[in-house]
């Protein structure tokens, strides 16, 4: 017998796992196709069901108990907590759960032993009824493991496949960012991209270093003037410097986000070049530091992301689907005096 929090649940040979990979769907399916959840067609349900009989395997009431509600406790994955997306993603959450009378327990995982080490464990396992992942690009071995946990799962800052998620059109955003520098006249734009320096693969990265292309693409320029930095500030600088050192420098460049904007910004001030009439910079995010710096950027909103996802945990854990699973917040346009016309125009 298994025991927690002083129920007793009965243990099976067989589990969720097995009638996953008897049907070919996942946990996840298995999971709300044998509660009767919506989300799953009648097709793809009853073959579950059937499966389930043939391995005779049922959901103890305890255990969907426990995993529905009964701790009162959502688990919050970061990779980082002193940056300032993730505070404001917190505070969102926190609002949220808060309302509705659920802890937060929050998980920092900043190096890789220390997510390895995390996923293997998996310490929050039957301690929480929910999980929620911030802007973590999670692998397919992590993803399995969230769905074993037979617990609600909600993603923000990614595609989540079968979890709900949240996040922007991180290619829109780029494409809003490089279509205002196409408008005001630029025709040599360059791009300041950013890399994990754990050589990890961010979608929001890849999403942003797409509508880059699609917009210079759609307006027929030409598109050879891209470098690649690691985060932060500090790669901004660089990146503005190899910019710098081209034989044909662009008149604006677009920036992966405004700690990198900031970083570029600081190199032009070094040269001598005046921003806006020498050269524009626009970036991402609408983070504190650009209304100070006066940058124009494409504005996401943060604090929204965090309060969406707990909304949306809030619906399934209270036996409600929510309007959406899959969240899109709208992005938005910040002009401020980083970016005027070019100075041949």
């Amino acid at each position: 017998m298994l025991a927690y929090c002083g129920n007793v649940i009965p243990k099976q040979s067989v589990n969720m796992a097995d009638v996953a990979r008897r049907t070919g769907v996942s946990i996840a399916t298995v999971s709300r196709a044998l509660r009767g959840e919506r989300g799953v067609s009648e097709a793809t349900r009853l073959r579950i069901q059937r499966a389930a009989d043939e391995l005779a395997y049922v959901v103890s009431p305890e255990a969907s108990k426990l995993s529905g509600g009964a701790t009162g406790r959502v688990a919050v994955v970061v990779p980082w907590i002193d940056a300032w997306f993730y505070s404001r993603i917190l505070a969102g959450i926190e609002h949220e759960l808060r309302a509705a009378d659920l802890d937060v327990m929050l998980y920092c995982l900043e190096e890789s032993a220390q997510r390895e080490s995390f996923f293997e464990r998996l310490p929050l396992r039957r301690k929480v009824d929910a999980v929620i992942a911030v802007a973590f690009p999670l692998t397919a071995p992590e993803r399995a493991r969230l769905e074993e946990m037979d617990v609600t799962v909600v993603v923000i800052g990614a595609h989540a496949g079968e979890f709900p998620s949240v996040r922007i059109d991180d290619e829109l955003a780029a494409r809003q960012a490089v279509g205002h520098l196409i408008r005001i006249g630029h025709t040599r734009i360059g791009m300041i991209r950013t890399v994990d320096p754990e050589g990890q693969s961010w979608e929001g990265d890849i999403a942003r270093v797409a509508g880059f292309h699609a917009a210079l693409a759609g307006a027929g320029l030409a598109d050879d003037c891209t470098v690649t930095v690691p985060w932060g500030i500090e790669g901004g600088e660089r990146g503005m410097e190899l910019l710098l050192s081209r034989a044909e420098v662009p008149t604006a460049v677009f920036c992966h986000s405004d700690e990198v904007a900031v970083g570029a910004l600081r190199t032009l001030r070094r040269a001598g070049i005046p921003v806006p009439a020498g050269m524009s910079v626009i970036g991402i995010d609408d983070h504190p530091t650009a209304e100070l710096a006066d940058l124009t950027t494409v504005r996401q909103p943060v604090g929204e992301q965090g309060a969406a996802a707990g909304r949306v945990v809030v619906e399934l854990l209270g036996g409600r689907e929510p309007a959406e699973r899959a969240v899109v917040l709208p992005t938005h346009l910040v002009v401020r005096g980083s970016t005027a016309r070019p100075p041949e125009l």
